[in-house]
């Protein structure tokens, strides 16, 4: 069994915006990497598989790697497959969500919201989530869509196969909600316009190839080459946005 040396640990969680920037691994996957305390950390790696999982692990293995010595070991839930807790066995160090179709990944976790959370934090295990890894670990999670009132606010490439704009269930890991692909795909002003309607009371975007950590303390640093994008409520209607890029923080709250 590991040995956790800090008890904190659990309440650390990684949102990463996605991309596959080989250059950039060390920055964005290594500080996970050093959250989890072994000496060569054991990496359960959850992936929805629509139908090419072997072939999509073999790239968050090669990414992971890249960042650290670590051994990730797959999980491959086919589309509808509920994710057990028990598959969080004793000797996981880290658990990495992967990326995918957002609504698929919120459906596999959306029977262990509270009992995960309290797993990883019980065990001092560091949560990291990729793309759609990172939107289902926030307690409201943005899991697709480009319509908001039928008027479009993003790419309908970016829907994840829904029209309206959703805002579901997410892990709770983090207090606010979270999009992914935020410069790349154009996902900032979905989330803008969650926060205008008042579905979210705080949003945060992130770029691909960056990550947010957020402590137990309550603020959310930035690393990486891009940036993370802050979403609050306006006075009197509407959205402010601040982004923040690789060395500052925020407030997670």
């Amino acid at each position: 069994m590991p040995s956790h040396d800090n008890d904190n640990r659990g309440s650390d969680v990684f949102l990463i915006g996605g991309g596959w920037d080989e250059a950039a691994a060390e920055a964005v996957f290594g500080p996970f990497l050093r959250a989890a305390s072994a000496a060569v950390p054991r990496i359960l790696c959850v992936l929805v598989d629509e139908g090419n999982g072997a072939k999509q692990f073999a790239q968050y293995d090669a990414l992971l790697r890249k960042a650290g010595d670590c051994t990730p070991v797959p999980l491959l839930l086919p589309i509808g497959e509920p994710f057990e807790l028990g598959a969080l066995t004793e000797d996981v160090d880290g658990l990495f969500v992967c990326g995918g179709l957002t609504p698929a990944y919120q459906e596999a976790f959306a029977g262990c919201r509270e009992p995960l959370a309290g797993l990883l934090a019980e065990r001092g295990v560091p949560y990291a989530g990729f793309s759609a890894g990172a939107a289902v670990a926030a307690r409201d999670s943005v899991v697709g869509g480009w319509l908001s009132d039928g008027v479009a606010v993003c790419p309908p490439d970016t829907a994840e196969d829904l029209e309206e704009v959703e805002v579901r269930a997410g892990l709770g890991l983090v207090p606010f909600g979270v999009d992914v692909h935020g410069a790349q795909w154009g996902t900032l002003p979905r989330l803008v316009a969650v926060v205008a309607d008042g579905r979210l009371a705080h949003g945060v975007a992130v770029d691909e190839n960056t990550v947010v950590r957020v402590t137990g303390e309550g603020r959310a640093h930035v690393a990486g080459r891009g940036r993370a994008h802050s979403v609050r409520p306006a006075p009197g209607g509407g959205a402010l946005v601040r982004s923040y890029g690789p060395g500052e923080s925020f407030s997670a709250v």
